[in-house]
């Protein structure tokens, strides 16, 4: 059977202000070339998530333009926007370095985007003077995202320390019970800080698109004053 020919919504940067990102995991090579040659034919930048080392140097070889960002284990084809200090910054944080998949995802996809954005790894509730000694640094970003898995207790922490937007990230990391993230997803659904937003398991990009739309709205909200 032939796969049809991929529909792309090259309008959503207009419409939402985001750039398509494309899906990596469970395309094939072939599939994401196709993909990569109506981005090149666009000038539109194009993010790919979710590719495993093999299918990046596949890839690479076949577009020798592409960049590879092997922590967040995403590509990139285009360039990179410098960050535009007026968009506002986030902080990705991680609870721990086994994190960073995650949380580097989401730092390359606000990046893609032009906002401005640190990462802070190893500050997680394990040792919470870590965190401490960092919240004077924190409380000057707009948005925060919180990357953590075991009982994902990091975003509810920072929830209840600091007044910005905190986005809760679960991680498919842990032993047994952690049950691949389903853990630390349900803790921060069941948060008691009030406000926390949460994202599915794992989900990076999703995240930072969040932050994405809060920053445009506040700064919308800021020109109608």
């Amino acid at each position: 059977m032939k796969v049809p020919q991929s529909r792309l919504d090259f309008q959503r940067r207009e419409r939402l202000g985001m750039v398509e990102a494309i899906w990596g995991e469970h395309k094939t090579t072939e599939q994401i070339l196709e993909i990569l040659r109506k981005f090149q034919d666009t000038g539109e930048l194009a993010l790919v998530t979710r590719v495993g080392p093999e299918k990046a140097a596949e890839l690479k070889e076949a577009f020798q333009t592409l960049e590879i960002h092997a922590l967040a284990r995403c590509l990139t084809f285009g360039r990179i926007p410098d960050p535009l200090p007026s968009l506002g910054k986030v902080v990705v944080l991680s609870g721990g370095t086994s994190d960073l998949f995650v949380a580097a995802e989401a730092e390359l996809a606000l990046r893609c985007h032009g906002i401005q954005v640190e990462l802070l790894l190893d500050v997680g509730v394990a040792g919470l003077h870590r965190l401490l000694n960092q919240l004077e640094k924190l409380a000057k970003a707009n948005v925060l995202i919180a990357c953590a898995g075991m009982e994902g207790a990091l975003p509810t922490v920072l929830a209840g320390l600091l007044s910005q937007p905190i986005i809760g990230v679960p991680v498919s990391v842990g032993y047994g019970v952690s049950a691949r993230g389903r853990t630390a997803l349900e803790g921060m659904l069941a948060s008691c800080s009030p406000g926390l937003m949460v994202v599915n398991i794992d989900n990076g990009y999703g995240s930072a698109m969040a932050a994405l739309r809060i920053l445009r709205s506040s700064r919308a909200l800021s020109k109608n004053i």
